[in-house]
């Protein structure tokens, strides 16, 4: 059905805008209601706007975490950051370094998510990226103006902003332009406490997992292992004879000298003694209704996203539909490759073919997902992977190849009981933080109200 706007010529030459999409019926809707409410322009509370570093900085393996657009979510910033760069290059990019409170926005990839800086970084502990703005706010609190941007008030207007079609994007001058509505100080306190609830939550499970893997790895003996880099080394002729790989990655010795070092209560065995099932899955029949469908890129680090899935129709072999018990393994993609999650949703779902599915009744699947995404596992997940970087592949005959420890049941359960303790403070932190974008929207039509 098509849809259109009408607006007049002297619109036009007031927002120097004359792409179609810019006066949508949906963004002048979220414009008229900010103009009734008589919201702010955000400058008026803005004290200090800027964004990071426009010349791609030298990396190095460790020193000043710095924060690109992938690491800011809707109210959270990326408890693992995996870039750093050095103290010298830190002290010249002086202008763009995040304190508590500041408020950093996304401007490409997952544009205008917004985030306040924990308490507990100050003023030189990170640095950030272009793709990140910096917003400090005077006379109104950050985590309400944070909720205010992620709700459909906010974002919308960011949306509306963007420039470019293949690749949008978001300019300082862009977020000059955004509004502001400004509630009663009660009522923005009581957004701020739904959103300081919700980031502390999301706090918590991050703890609850990073305990459960720490634990698992102390069993193992990985807290103490050290992999000396060599600059060559060697390996069987049988060796090669037997794996049939003739890559040098393959025979890196890291693997070999984590089972060397095994405490004496740990045996690993191959993964396919204790699988009942393991095989991708297959490309899905999308539909506008059906099952999620499962991708690489919901296949996080122990959790699987159920939010924005795309639909599929039911897989018509029953084995391929993703159960609640199985684990899954991403096949594919450098960065992605070997991450792995355990399914706990009843609702079935369809695995693409980019995704492994594995089905044990003796591992727990929370405890496999711990397993493979531990140094134990990660280090097979690149002795086993093929291809070039280009396209990496980790196919279901290699991961059947995998030695994994089948723990005592104890153990499992142990790590099953704080995994499903972080899930749960995941979930709370998801209602709380949904709550606070709703409480700003109520408080917005309430004030539209005649």
């Amino acid at each position: 059905m098509a849809v259109w706007s009408t607006v007049d010529v002297s619109e036009l030459g007031h927002a120097q805008r004359i792409e179609a999409d810019y006066y949508r019926p949906h963004y002048l809707e979220v414009s008229a209601r900010l103009e009734a409410v008589k919201s702010v322009p955000l400058t008026r509370h803005l004290g200090y706007l800027t964004d990071g570093t426009h010349v791609t900085p030298n990396y190095v393996p460790q020193g000043v975490p710095f924060l690109s657009s992938s690491d800011i979510d809707p109210f959270i910033v990326s408890p693992v950051i995996e870039k750093f760069i050095s103290e010298a290059e830190h002290l010249r990019l002086r202008h763009c370094q995040p304190d508590a409170g500041d408020i950093l926005m996304s401007k490409s990839g997952r544009i205008g998510s917004c985030a306040v800086v924990p308490a507990s970084i100050k003023k030189g502990d990170w640095n950030i990226y272009e793709g990140v703005a910096l917003l400090r706010v005077d006379g109104v609190e950050p985590h309400y103006v944070a909720a205010f941007l992620n709700s459909k008030y906010g974002h919308s207007q960011i949306r509306r902003e963007l420039k470019g079609v293949a690749q949008p994007h978001l300019h300082l001058e862009d977020i000059r332009r955004l509004k502001l509505f400004v509630p009663e100080p009660h009522e923005m306190a009581e957004v701020s406490a739904l959103v300081l609830g919700g980031t502390g939550r999301a706090q918590c499970a991050h703890r609850l997992f990073q305990d459960a893997l720490a634990a698992l790895e102390t069993e193992l003996g990985l807290d103490k292992l050290t992999i000396q880099k060599t600059v060559g080394y060697a390996t069987q002729l049988s060796n090669i004879e037997v794996s049939r790989r003739f890559d040098p990655e393959h025979y890196f010795p890291a693997f070999s000298t984590f089972c060397a070092g095994l405490p004496s209560r740990v045996a690993l065995s191959p993964l396919v003694n204790h699988l009942e099932f393991c095989q991708r899955g297959k490309q899905p029949v999308y539909a506008k209704t059906g099952l999620p469908v499962i991708n690489s890129k919901h296949v996080q680090p122990n959790r699987v996203i159920l939010e924005g899935n795309r639909f599929a129709l039911a897989n018509p072999v029953d084995d391929l539909q993703i159960r609640a018990g199985d684990t899954l393994i991403n096949g594919t993609g450098r960065g992605t490759i070997g991450r792995a999650a355990p399914y706990i949703s009843d609702t079935p779902a369809v695995a693409d073919n980019h995704v492994t599915i594995l089905r044990s009744s003796s591992l727990d699947p929370a405890y496999l997902s711990l397993y493979l995404n531990s140094a134990a596992g990660q280090m097979q997940v690149e002795m086993h992977q093929r291809g070039t970087s280009g396209q990496l592949e980790l196919y279901p005959f290699d991961i059947r190849k995998f030695l994994v420890w089948p723990a005592p049941g104890e153990l499992q359960r142990d790590l099953r009981d704080l995994y499903d303790k972080a899930t749960k403070a995941e979930r709370e932190s998801k209602r709380l933080l949904d709550q606070a974008k709703t409480r700003v929207e109520q408080l917005i039509e309430a004030a539209v109200q005649p």
